[in-house]
């Protein structure tokens, strides 16, 4: 079985991103003082800990599990390759 690079690298940042998003989105609706999510002002540039901010988190997840689903599909495609000849 061949894994197509691009299916599965949307696949992945999608998830990626809808995570971020909605986690975020989630614990504003409660009320939670999001000490963990703030954190991850760290890793994507302008993300913050509000309604606008889970957007821009929601695009940096989505290109960073988009670029690892491509790296894990070509991964798997070459093991596969290698180990079913």
């Amino acid at each position: 079985m061949v894994l197509r690079k691009r299916a599965f690298g949307l696949a992945i940042g999608i998830t990626c991103g809808l995570t971020i998003l909605l986690a975020t989105w989630w614990l504003l609706l409660y009320g939670s003082p999001g000490a963990v999510m703030s954190k991850l002002s760290s890793f994507f540039i302008g993300y913050s800990y509000s309604w606008g901010g889970a957007i821009i988190g929601f695009l940096w997840a989505f290109v960073f599990g988009f670029i690892a689903g491509v790296i894990v599909a070509w991964f798997y495609n070459l093991f596969s390759k290698m180990l079913y000849k």
